[in-house]
């Protein structure tokens, strides 16, 4: 029993250490929304750090139980365990750490503009006959970068939601259109938080486009489609994962600033069990530096395209806060001193494209809020989300230099200094 307290406590000790609660979340965050059940092609794409720079924005502006509830998506094992009635002063500081965790990040982010295409935007939409507090303007605006800009919801809806989706397609190179359709405003609204994310990434060895041939990608055991196959033969990070029969392998882009990692099973029908047993510490800890060596490979990569478009309202209803997001009213006590606001819908779009030179990647996260006609914080949800995961011990071996990806795979782009989550993805079919 002491080993066994004592091996947990060391995994439980190294994730602490490379990774902040932010980062956490993007990874646990990206495995809840790769284990919802969705009617799709097979593939799936989204932008952990999107969406969640997205609920720490409406978390900024929250209180009482529904600030609690937001706050479930950044919590740590322990602060869920020790948890019950916080006091007001304790949820402030709370919330706090948090803003400082994405201001920090944000700042991170903007560094690296120099050698990638990458930039995360903020901007809030408001109603323009609609008042909103000082205070929570002046905190979006230091922690998220965040103005907000008045729009005549009111008189000019569709004006105005198309006004916003010209906004998204700028800030990511036309990726992310039309991402409000038609209707999906109205004369009620009275705020849209939005989020876009864009990355432009060159690989640090690229591939050789004469090298690509047309092969086939094998959806299951019988059926199969035609993809055009990008292959490498360079040093990359990677390991060997025995017990799952799978390998991962690390394609850091230029600089090695960021990296593509890819988790391929060995058999081709083996990601649905691998998905189902893998915990997001787990991914963590074998896609450290310690776990992963530098290995000669003989990389096969299709060249892909993957959009993908959730409603997170219902994706998150049971995940982030327990209930139906739109019966969840925030107290937006630092947003309005009219009434509360209540979430209508969450929307979020991503894109990427791989390609022989790179990456070209892009999201786009709306919530759009109407007023509440009550209170709505009677519901409470004292249980962290991300706390149904078993943990359980692997050990990383090198294994076969060929990584060919002719089969489902997972992928993940992540910054590195941050651990952070750019983009997750499965795919699954061309």
């Amino acid at each position: 029993m002491d080993f066994e307290r004592t091996e947990k406590w060391k995994a439980s000790d190294l994730i602490k250490t490379i990774m902040d609660p932010l980062s956490i979340a993007s990874t646990h965050l990206g495995f809840d929304l790769l284990n919802k059940p969705r009617k799709t092609d097979g593939n799936t794409l989204f932008s952990p750090v999107g969406i969640s720079t997205t609920i720490g924005m409406i978390l900024m502006g929250s209180r009482g139980i529904t600030a609690s509830q937001l706050e479930e998506v950044f919590c740590s094992e322990e602060e869920t365990e020790s948890s019950g009635i916080k006091a007001e002063e304790e949820e402030v500081e709370k919330t706090e750490e948090i803003q400082h965790l994405f201001q920090k990040l944000l700042t991170r982010i903007s560094k690296l503009t120099d050698d990638y295409g990458l930039n995360i935007t903020n901007r809030l939409f408001g109603e323009q006959t609609y008042f909103f507090l000082q205070k929570y303007l002046d905190y979006v605006e230091k922690y998220y970068h965040a103005s907000l800009e008045p729009v005549d919801f009111m008189n000019a809806a569709d004006e105005s939601r198309k006004k916003i989706n010209s906004w998204v397609e700028s800030q990511t190179r036309e990726s992310i259109k039309n991402l409000f359709p038609d209707g999906s405003l109205s004369s009620l609204t009275k705020l849209v938080l939005m989020n876009t994310i864009y990355f432009k990434g060159q690989w640090d060895r690229e591939f050789k486009k004469e090298n690509t041939k047309e092969e086939a990608f094998w959806l299951n055991k019988s059926t199969s489609k035609s993809v055009l196959m990008m292959t490498l033969k360079h040093s990359f990070s990677f390991t060997f994962l025995e017990d799952l029969q799978a390998k991962i392998v690390g394609i850091p882009y230029k600089h090695s600033d960021l990296s593509l990692f890819v988790l391929l099973p060995n058999d081709i029908d083996g990601l649905e069990k691998i998905v189902d047993k893998v915990s997001p510490e787990q991914l963590v800890e074998w896609t450290s530096p310690g776990h992963m060596a530098k290995r000669n490979i003989h990389l096969h990569m299709p060249r892909l395209e993957v959009e993908d478009t959730f409603d997170l309202g219902e994706v998150l209803a049971d995940m982030v806060m327990g209930n139906n997001l739109g019966e969840c009213q925030a107290n937006c006590l630092e947003m309005t001193p009219r009434s509360s606001l209540r979430a209508q819908k969450i929307l979020h779009r991503c894109r990427i494209v791989l390609s022989e030179g790179g990456t070209e990647a892009a999201a786009g996260t709306g919530i759009d809020f109407n007023v509440a006609s009550a209170p709505g914080d009677e519901n409470t949800h004292s249980d962290c989300p991300f706390r149904s995961f078993t943990r359980r011990d692997a050990t990383s071996q090198p294994g076969a230099e060929n990584v060919h990806c002719d089969h489902p795979f997972l992928f993940f782009v992540r910054h590195k200094e941050s651990k952070n989550i750019l983009f997750f993805g499965r795919f699954s079919s061309p």
